[in-house]
C-alpha cells in the first residue's frame, strides 16, 4: 500500500492533525480516515488469529477425526470472508488515503485566496505618464508571439513564439540555469513524459487525474511540471545523510489541459497549455526545510531582481497551497498592464508528504533506521508570465519594449 500522511501521527495527535487539514480542506472526512485504519487492524488481527488456528490444527500430531476437519472447514471458510473483508478494508483505506491533502505547516493562515497575506515586497511599481497597454496589445507591434498560429496547429490556448519572443525565451532560461547553479542547484533535462506511478509518487494522482494529458495505451503522461520527474529521481532510495541537500534544477516543457472557464484578465500567455519552465527542487532532512525553503525563494527573487521587476510574496492560505505542500510561498510580479500582481514561481516545503509516496529516504551514520526525507519545489521561473511581466514593465509609450540590461547583455552575447 502506498504511503501518505502518518497515519500512526494521525492516530496519536488526531485532534491536532484534524485542526490542520481542515486548513488545507475542510470538508475531508478525517474521522472516516481513522475509522479506516483501525478497521484494517482490526480485521488484521482477525486473519492472523484465525490462520494461526488453521495452521495449529493442520500440525496436530494425532488421527485426524470428523470434529478436527469440521472445525478445519469452518476455519477456513471463516479466514475467506475475514481476507475478504480485509482486502476490501484496505482497498477503500488506500483511495481515501490517497486523496488526503499534507498537513499545513502551524502558521499557514486559514481560508482561500482571500486570506494570503503578502510578507514582502520588492521594488516599486513603474509610473507611467501613458496608459499602459496589455501584452497583447504590445505584442501587435512587437511581434513576440503568435497565439492564432499556435491555435492552427495545435489548438486554442497554445502559443508560437516568433524571432524575438523566442531570443527572449531562450535567454531569460540561460540567465535562470546559470542563477540556479549560483545557489548551489544543479542543472538537469528530465523526461517529458512519466509514468502513472511517478504522478501518483509526486501526489498528482489519483486528485488530478483529468488535468494532464495522457498518451493511451501507454500508461504515460505529458508532464505538468518538472517537479514529477525530479520527485522520482531517488523514488525507493536510501540517501547517505551526509549527501544531503541534494538540489537540482531543470528547464522544461510543461504541459496542462487547463480545463474550466478563466476571465478575460487570463488571455494572451497568463494560461496556455504548453508552458516553459524552469524548476527547483530539493530533497533535506527534515530539520532543514524549513530554511531550504528560504533558499528557494532567494534564489528566485534574484532573478526578479537582476531583471528590476518589481514583485511581491504572499504566504498562500491553506486552501490555495497545493495537495502536497505544507506550505507555500507565491512570488507575484507587477503586471501594469493589467495592475495586478501575477505569479511567477509557487515555492512549496512538501516536508516527507512525496518522499512517503516515493519512498524516499536518508540514512545517518549510526542511524538504526532510515527516516523519509523532505522534498521541496519552485519555480524558477514561469516563463510566458515572466515574458509579459518584461513587455508591460519595459514598454515605452511608442509602443516600443526596453528590455532589462542584464537580459540584453545576455541576448548580445547569445545572438
Amino acid at each position: 500500500m502506498p504511503f501518505m500522511i502518518d497515519l500512526n501521527y494521525l492516530r496519536d495527535n488526531q485532534e491536532k492533525v484534524t485542526q490542520l487539514l481542515n486548513k488545507k480542506d475542510p470538508h475531508f472526512p478525517v474521522q472516516q480516515l481513522v475509522t479506516l485504519r483501525d478497521s484494517v487492524l482490526s480485521l488484521q488481527v482477525r486473519v492472523e488469529s484465525l490462520r494461526s488456528e488453521k495452521n495449529k490444527l493442520s500440525k496436530n500430531a494425532g488421527p485426524v477425526t470428523d470434529s478436527i476437519r469440521e472445525q478445519s472447514i469452518a476455519l477456513g471458510k471463516q479466514l475467506k470472508q475475514a481476507e475478504k473483508e480485509l482486502g476490501q478494508a484496505q482497498e477503500s483505506l488506500e483511495q481515501l488515503w490517497l486523496r488526503c491533502p499534507n498537513i499545513a505547516q502551524e502558521g499557514v493562515p486559514e481560508g482561500n485566496k482571500e486570506s494570503n497575506k503578502v510578507v514582502k515586497t520588492w521594488g516599486e511599481n513603474k509610473a507611467f505618464s501613458f496608459t499602459p497597454k496589455h501584452h497583447l496589445d504590445l505584442n501587435k507591434d512587437a511581434d513576440w508571439f503568435d497565439l492564432e498560429v499556435g491555435t492552427k496547429m495545435s489548438g486554442a490556448q497554445f502559443v508560437f513564439y516568433k524571432e524575438q519572443g523566442a531570443k527572449v525565451l531562450y535567454a531569460l532560461t540561460h540567465l535562470m540555469l546559470k542563477n540556479n547553479a549560483k545557489h548551489g542547484f544543479k542543472p538537469v533535462i528530465p523526461p517529458y513524459l512519466a509514468t502513472e506511478k511517478s504522478l501518483y509518487n509526486s501526489g498528482n494522482l489519483p486528485k488530478f487525474k483529468g488535468d494532464f494529458y495522457e498518451i493511451e495505451d501507454e500508461s504515460l503522461c505529458l508532464i505538468p511540471t518538472a517537479e514529477v520527474s525530479l520527485t522520482n529521481v531517488h523514488a525507493k532510495e536510501i540517501i547517505p545523510g551526509d549527501q544531503l541537500p541534494v538540489r537540482y534544477t531543470a528547464w522544461s516543457s510543461c504541459f496542462r489541459k487547463e480545463a474550466g472557464g478563466y476571465g478575460s484578465s487570463e488571455r494572451g500567455l497568463i494560461r496556455i497549455h504548453q508552458f516553459e519552465k524552469v524548476e527547483l527542487f530539493a530533497l533535506t532532512k527534515p530539520e532543514e526545510s524549513d530554511r531550504e525553503l528560504d533558499r528557494m525563494v532567494a534564489c528566485a527573487e534574484d532573478i526578479l531582481q537582476q531583471l528590476g521587476l518589481s514583485y511581491q510574496i504572499s504566504l498562500l492560505a491553506g486552501q490555495d497551497c497545493s495537495f502536497c505542500s505544507a506550505k507555500t510561498l507565491d512570488i507575484e510580479v507587477w503586471l501594469p498592464g493589467q495592475q495586478k500582481h501575477y505569479e511567477v514561481s509557487s515555492a512549496s516545503n512538501c516536508t516527507d508528504f512525496q518522499a512517503r509516496r516515493a519512498q524516499i529516504r536518508y540514512r545517518e551514520e549510526g542511524m538504526k533506521k532510515p527516516q523519509l526525507v523532505h522534498t521541496l519545489n519552485a519555480s524558477s521561473l514561469a516563463l510566458p508570465r515572466l515574458m509579459v511581466a518584461i513587455m508591460e514593465q519595459g514598454q515605452q509609450e511608442d509602443g516600443t519594449i526596453v528590455l532589462p540590461p542584464a537580459l540584453q547583455k545576455i541576448m548580445d552575447i547569445l545572438w
